[in-house]
């Protein structure tokens, strides 16, 4: 035994020895808590959670290779996964191109006590075409950088020994049509590094033959209900799912159904979800057969309701449970110095949703990112209300920025494929989120970046889920269609008119400020930094963001009723954030943004009954 903890010992130190953060870049304080041993460790999936279950994170073999060519026949060394190839904490910092292709290899042994149970691979997300074998068996492929994804492996799965697992990706960044956000091939101004691959966890799940697949559920306040429906795989004739919500050890209300079909459960007396009480109910979901339970899935649900109504001016105004709220937060790229696209730890990924709720802001709209599912666990715990981007692509259309201006914007033509690859990532994006309380609103496109058919896009989002508000063209080329009418000004607040396309939409200001400073050594590079408007000092800014604060106030009870401040961090060459890059320096207090903020959300600011 003792030496075989030796042989142990011995290959983890060589393992450690084998990966380091590539130097050249600033990190967060959390890249030194980071080990090949321990990374990313959390369940990652809050809202659907079973116990039987292993983490694959950590040191895999990896190789580049010409996309023409074979599978890899040898590797090039050693990645950390989940944190792309391009990054520092991948222990590499290469990057790769649409001519070439990502392999990773690595072996696993199955959860304990998994006889008798399907074993399933998941992936968090892969940037961006992904093949995946296991034993040197294929066992599926998946296209989309931004949604979660699984494969039945059982089939593949040796009876003793170790298990192969060989991944491959290719991603065209911004030489292909699909869905990538802010990457680019050479990144400038607003336009940051590629991210390639892997990048959100990968895990092993043993299920029952019989299990719960998906779990879809939708509050009503207005009718005190929660409706919830389910699929299951493999279900025996007989076979009911019994749904239950509990408040605390209380349980509050129950219901079943067959298996894919749907429950209503009445919730009485509901306690509502908000920034100022986030309240969370439990949920647990189980498939019951002659009086045995066969499959547990534990969640969480919110009684919260995102909708619009006229105030007593005719202005149409956003609520929150039937309530105005005035929504401020600010634009949130979920970048990092050291993983780009991944936090380095839980702590780290919690710690901008912590920060920008003490600052006083109460809404974060993420932009051209979507994040792990433990992010939105996060802000559906904490309260931040959310407004999700779709990740743009495709660009190459002119904008018209200007609300009310019709034919100087164009909309993107584009190919079959790119369509494609759009609607179903956005499908599946929406599909994935759509538990999460905090989501009150979907933007389908930004600044007209491969804007298309806006119209029949926006009124599909709509119809997809309404229980949500649509935000169907942030700051880009304006139609009539959807809830709201979105203006981005920089660097000062405005707004446009709040009877523009006939006042039947909400009017928000989806983006503005930018006001720079950038901090030596905290800065992504030292020279050619920018903001939309740079100071020299933290004084001469928050003067600034004061005046600007008391713009905002006074264009509220105008018809505003949103705002979104750029930025929550500075993001490369970016220095507009609130915090530095590497989240070490506030650029001023967090005390001073929330005082300042607590004016924007005085009721009296709106007069009118909802």
């Amino acid at each position: 035994m003792k030496k075989l903890f030796l042989l142990l010992l011995v290959a983890n130190i060589a393992q450690a020895q084998s990966w380091q953060v590539v130097p050249g870049k600033i990190t967060t304080p959390w890249a030194e808590k980071v080990t090949p041993e321990n990374v990313l460790p959390e369940y990652p999936r809050p809202q659907f959670v079973r116990g039987n279950w292993k983490n694959l994170n950590g040191l895999w073999d990896y190789a580049v290779t010409r996309r023409s060519g074979d599978k890899a026949a040898s590797y090039d060394g050693k990645i950390l996964v989940p944190f792309a190839i391009e990054s520092a904490l991948s222990g590499v910092g290469r990057t790769v191109g649409k001519d070439s292709v990502l392999w990773y290899s690595t072996t696993f042994t199955p959860p304990a006590g998994i006889k008798g149970k399907r074993v399933l691979l998941h992936f968090g997300a892969v940037d961006w075409e992904t093949e995946v074998y296991v034993n040197d068996m294929l066992v599926g492929s998946h296209k989309g950088g931004f949604d979660p994804f699984s494969f039945d492996i059982t089939q593949h799965l040796k009876k003793k020994g170790p298990q192969t697992l060989v991944v491959r990706v290719w991603d065209p960044t911004d030489q292909g049509p699909q869905p990538r956000g802010k990457q680019v091939r050479k990144p400038e101004g607003i336009w940051y590094t590629p991210v390639t691959g892997i990048w959100q966890t990968v895990w092993l799940e043993a299920v029952p033959e019989t299990y719960l697949a998906t779990m879809k559920q939708t509050p009503d306040i207005d009718q005190q209900t929660l409706t919830v429906s389910t699929t299951v795989v493999n279900p025996v004739p007989g076979d009911k799912v019994v749904v239950s919500a509990w408040d605390g050890g209380n349980k509050v209300a129950e219901g079943e159904m067959e298996p894919g079909g749907t429950a209503v459960l009445k919730i009485p007396s509901p306690k509502l979800w908000s920034p100022s009480s986030p309240f969370l109910y439990d949920l647990r979901l189980e498939i019951a057969r002659k009086g045995k339970v066969v499959d547990t899935v534990q969640s969480y649900f919110a009684m919260r309701k995102s909708s619009m109504a006229k105030d007593e001016n005719g202005v149409y105004r956003m609520l929150l449970n039937n309530k105005f709220l005035f929504q401020y937060g600010p634009l949130d790229q979920g970048w990092w110095p050291d993983g780009l696209y991944t936090a380095p730890t839980d702590e780290a990924l919690l710690f901008d949703v912590e920060q920008t709720k003490a600052m006083g802001f109460n809404m974060i709209r993420k932009h051209i990112k979507v994040e792990p599912a433990r992010w939105y666990y996060h802000c559906d715990r904490l309260g931040m209300l959310v407004w999700q981007d779709m990740p743009s692509g495709d660009l190459g259309n002119r904008w018209e920025p200007r609300p009310g201006i019709v034919g100087k914007g164009t909309e993107q033509q584009r190919s079959p494929a790119s369509e494609k690859a759009y609607r179903e990532e956005w499908n599946a994006i929406m599909e994935a989120l759509h538990n999460s309380p905090s989501i009150v609103v979907w933007v389908p496109f930004n600044e007209a970046w491969g804007q298309f058919k806006t119209k029949e896009i926006t009124e599909w989002t709509m119809e997809k889920d309404p229980s949500r508000l649509v935000n169907s063209a942030s700051g880009g080329n304006f139609f009539p269609t959807g809830h709201i009418i979105d203006l981005h000004n920089y660097p000062e607040p405005a707004m446009p008119q709040a009877d523009i396309y006939g006042g039947k939409q909400a009017i928000v200001l989806g983006e503005f400020g930018g006001l720079g400073l950038p901090v030596d050594g905290h800065v992504w590079q030292q020279k050619n930094n920018w903001g939309y408007q740079t100071f020299k000092t933290a004084d001469e800014l928050f003067k600034r963001y004061k005046e600007y604060m008391t713009r905002l106030k006074d264009l509220i009870p105008l018809g505003l009723s949103a705002a979104v401040y750029t930025q929550t961090t500075d993001v490369e060459i970016e220095t507009n954030g609130l915090i530095t890059y590497d989240r070490k320096v506030f650029k001023n207090p967090v005390k001073s943004f929330y005082e300042v903020h607590q004016q924007l959300y005085n009721p009296a600011l709106v007069k009118g009954k909802f």
